[in-house]
């Protein structure tokens, strides 16, 4: 039996983000963009997406501002996409996700990428509090607010 879907659900940041980040292949390609590849072939290579369907993710990530691009050909109009400031903040995101995979989803330990970090250890990440340099654990944040879109909107 199927639940009835919540008439009010929370307003989040979260939700609002994954309206730009949550279409499949749009973190794949800013992964691309964080490992260098700048040009569409490769980063169609690097994700495997569909040439159509990356176009159109791109585009939206632009749109969004957290790709840019700039023409490296007339004829034909060829493109290099980069990330802006904004999209470079994922950067942190993307590892700790990648972090998260390699520990929790992958089945093949012998097939994941080390990453090294500039002091030499293996990168490992860690979403602190900027304020106080502690790491976050579930237990230990609270929120002032719990609105709901009929706070928002006054339905």
């Amino acid at each position: 039996m199927r639940s009835a879907r919540v008439p009010d659900p929370r307003v989040c940041s979260i939700e609002q983000a994954m309206q730009v980040l949550g279409a499949k292949w749009s973190l794949l390609a800013i992964r691309e963009l964080t490992f260098g590849q700048h040009r569409f072939d490769e980063i169609v290579h690097g994700t495997g997406a569909p040439r159509d369907i990356l176009a159109e993710r791109l585009r939206q990530l632009e749109e969004a501002g957290l790709v840019g691009r700039v023409l490296y050909s007339e004829r034909p109009k060829r493109y290099e996409y980069y990330l802006t400031p904004t999209g470079g903040e994922l950067f942190g995101i993307l590892h700790a996700i990648r972090d998260w995979g390699d520990t929790a989803v992958r089945d093949d330990p012998e097939n994941v990428v080390a990453f090294t970090h500039h002091c030499g250890h293996q990168l490992r990440t860690a979403v602190v509090c900027r304020a106080c340099g502690e790491e976050l654990r579930p237990d230990e944040v609270t929120s002032e607010r719990d609105l709901h879109r009929s706070d928002v909107t006054g339905i």
